[in-house]
């Protein structure tokens, strides 16, 4: 079985979802929180339970975009149109976001089911990334013609890039008990900002 995603291609999907997985945000202060609090391995498990839940949103979008492709058939372009559009939008909106670092003082004490639980929920009550993800995957794979090995190498891709992220938040929040939600993340946010634009724009000029 063949798969469409070139070594390039791949290579740009990891760095994509690399630098939007640093992006502060709700699942980076879960991350760095439960770590900081509980510690690491703490931090590591809601990373665990985050990575399930984008698994879940990536799958639905992988599918559900493929069969809206086949129903549209042509018309499949608005859908590219509307992806596009709504990835500048987010850029535009990291851009001109503000947030700010905390501390935790003490430690928590928690369940280890209740880390992961709360990395799993915490994705899947965000309704938006699926969304993004309807926007963002056009960019990199035709899902008019995505196999099952297309599927199984993104959804590997997304868990080192995603994984790899959560855990150096969660390493770094242990280490100096600080929840790295914003603040010093400024500039994380401003170059995500500018690579969510520009993958919306390509989308929209390939459609």
């Amino acid at each position: 079985m063949n798969t469409q995603l070139s070594f390039s291609a791949g290579m740009a999907l990891f760095g994509a979802m690399f630098v939007l997985a640093a992006i502060p945000s709700v699942s980076v202060l879960a991350v760095s929180a439960r770590s900081a609090a509980s510690g690491f391995t703490h931090g590591a498990l809601t990373t665990l339970g985050i990575v399930v839940g984008d698994i879940v949103f990536i799958l639905i979008a992988i599918f559900g975009l493929s069969l809206l492709a086949d129903r549209m058939g042509q018309f499949f372009v608005l859908v590219k149109y509307l992806g596009g559009a709504y990835l500048v939008w987010l850029g535009l909106t990291l851009l001109r976001s503000k947030a700010a670092d905390a501390v935790v003082e003490g430690t928590v004490q928690a369940s280890l089911s209740s880390s992961f639980l709360s990395g799993l929920f915490i994705t899947l009550g965000d309704q938006k990334a699926v969304l993004f993800y309807f926007g963002f995957f056009p960019a990199f794979i035709d899902l008019s013609a995505v196999t099952v090995l297309d599927a199984a190498i993104v959804m590997i891709i997304a868990s080192v890039a995603i994984g790899v992220v959560k855990l150096a938040y969660a390493l770094v929040a242990d280490r100096s008990g600080v929840l790295l939600a914003g603040g010093g993340s400024r500039r994380i946010k401003m170059a995500a900002g500018v690579m969510m634009m520009a993958v919306g724009v390509v989308l929209i000029l390939r459609a």
